[in-house]
């Protein structure tokens, strides 16, 4: 292959590393996002837990808008299982789930971290031989 198709195809390389790790920036993001929402709700549940009589709160409705509201103690919790179905458990349970669902983030944030750490290593190799190529090519 000449130098030019070569040196086309690293870059073309390069561009494409470059779209991965925008890609896999942007998922670990969103697991960011998952596991501070995770560990807010485990707070509160923690929190609603220890207290026996009925408290005021500021209940989130979406677009950074609150109402103030009243929560009662309760015994219970729904907690999402998936497909838009929700299950009714105690504090306990409902904050083992959380934990449970902040283990599998905290999991696939690592293995995000570790193709993001490969896909890194592959574009600085590949950008070492462009810049080899490149560099014969002004000595010429």
């Amino acid at each position: 292959m000449a130098q030019d198709e070569e040196l086309t195809s690293y870059m073309y390389q390069i561009e494409q590393c470059k779209e991965q790790l925008n890609q896999l920036d942007m998922q670990s993001q969103y697991l960011q996002a998952a596991l501070m929402d995770y560990n807010k709700a485990k707070l509160t549940l923690e929190n609603l837990k220890k207290t026996d009589k009925e408290i005021d709160i500021l209940l989130p409705i979406g677009g950074g808008t609150f109402i103030d509201a009243s929560a009662k103690k309760s015994s219970k919790v729904l907690v999402d299982i998936g497909s838009g179905l929700v299950s009714e458990k105690t504090y306990d349970d409902a904050i083992k789930k959380i934990d449970e669902r902040v283990k599998d983030l905290e999991k696939t944030q690592e293995k995000l971290a570790q193709m993001i750490e490969r896909v890194q290593e592959e574009a600085t190799e590949v950008s070492a031989k462009a810049q080899k190529i490149m560099s014969e090519q002004n000595k010429k």
